[in-house]
């Protein structure tokens, strides 16, 4: 076969693969946000009746009814510390209706919540009150927070990641029966695809706004905390606020695809140089020894870089993009081996690596680079989605 047509099957083969490559992108970098959202009152009594009150039979003669206190929460700023907390700054407030909560509503200066994921950091504040208005037969209580939360994020899929951040409440009287609902009437729009209960104009960095919602985990505890008729043991339904945040991925591609595609383009241009014609491999300036050079300067410069990339990940598993590094480690020894082999003519390796002046190599380069990153992306991303729809 000659030269022109092994190069136009390579680049016929390359084509198709980047095409797949950035459709499989494509679907990472999309979200869907996991049911049940609680998008309206109705539904959030709905949730509580089927997986609170009835597996308790609290609706039963002679069962004390559960307390629900309207929530709200409004965030004005988020930022990522590192990779495990998240500080925020904002408003709570809660809704108290006369003759319904006047035993457990909140004397001047008491906070009527709990934020139990908060760490213990020098820049955070109490929460502090800051107005009480009476509306109608309810008086709504409203305070500033600024807390720092420490929550397990996924960065497996970096830098097509998605975070779901959340602040956990719980009631200040929580040995009772008493419920945190949202307070959607404070709200314009609670829907499934409504952003709501953040500024609009919050200043995110490397993240954009993707989607907003209240939902509960039902939780349970192995201690009841020291209180002998304690209800909230088992199954307990937490409210959670959530928003959505997608990365920019521009941010990550410039930073670290872009370097590892030039240096793979750099590398495939120094295979180029490989050739048993003496008028060939002179003008090009090829010898094995200076090919084992640059594949050693190249190899620092990858090094360099996923160490950077490891250090935004101290402690978290090996996420998507390192894959990459790994390929490219591979690429330069499996490159360097076969300019030695092709340079000692190797009885073993001579047909395939000296056919056509080192031609197999050369074309298979980029769809087996390609190649990989499909591999990759489809076992990293297959394996992420399996983990969850268990």
């Amino acid at each position: 076969m000659k030269q022109t047509n092994w190069w136009f099957l390579s680049v016929a083969v390359s084509t198709l693969l980047i095409f797949v490559l950035v459709s499989l992108w494509v679907q990472m970098n999309e979200y869907d946000v996991e049911p049940p959202q609680l998008v309206n009152e109705s539904a959030t009594n709905e949730y509580l009746k089927e997986y609170w009150e009835a597996p308790l039979n609290l609706s039963s003669p002679g069962a004390k009814p559960t307390i629900k206190i309207k929530t709200g929460i409004f965030i004005q700023s988020l930022q990522f510390f590192n990779s495990s907390e998240v500080h925020l700054t904002g408003y709570i407030w809660q809704r108290y209706t006369d003759g319904v909560h006047d035993e457990i509503k909140p004397k001047k200066g008491e906070i009527g919540f709990i934020l139990p994921e908060q760490i213990n950091s020098g820049s955070d504040i109490k929460p502090r009150e800051v107005y009480r208005v009476a509306d109608g037969n309810d008086e709504v209580i409203g305070w500033y927070f600024e807390a720092t939360l420490k929550q397990p994020f996924d960065y497996t899929l970096y830098p097509f990641d998605h975070k779901t951040v959340w602040v956990r409440m719980w009631p200040k009287e929580f040995s009772q029966n008493i419920v945190l609902v949202p307070d959607f009437e404070s709200y314009k729009a609670t829907g499934e695809h409504d952003i709501f209960g953040i500024e609009e104009n919050i200043v995110l960095g490397t993240w954009v706004r993707k989607n907003t919602y209240f939902d509960y985990k039902l939780s349970s505890y192995d201690t009841d905390f020291g209180i002998s008729d304690y209800i909230g043991q088992s199954g307990f339904p937490e409210l959670h606020y959530n928003f959505v945040v997608k990365r920019k991925f521009e941010n990550a591609f410039i930073v670290y695809l872009l370097p590892l595609f030039l240096v793979a383009t750099l590398l495939f241009a120094a295979l180029l140089t490989v050739s048993a014609k003496e008028e060939l491999s002179s003008k090009l300036g090829f010898s094995t020894s200076g090919f084992i050079g640059a594949s050693s300067a190249l190899f620092f410069v990858v090094m360099l870089a996923h160490i950077q990339l490891r250090e935004q990940f101290a402690g978290a598993s090996i996420v998507y993009i390192e894959y990459f590094y790994v390929l490219m480690y591979g690429l330069l020894v499996t490159a360097t081996a076969n300019t030695y082999l092709f340079s000692i003519n190797a009885t073993r390796w001579s047909r395939v690596i000296s056919y056509n002046d080192n031609i197999i190599p050369k074309v298979a380069y980029w769809p087996l680079v390609l190649g990989s990153l499909i591999l990759i992306t489809w076992g990293v991303w297959g394996y992420e989605y399996y983990l969850g729809s268990q």
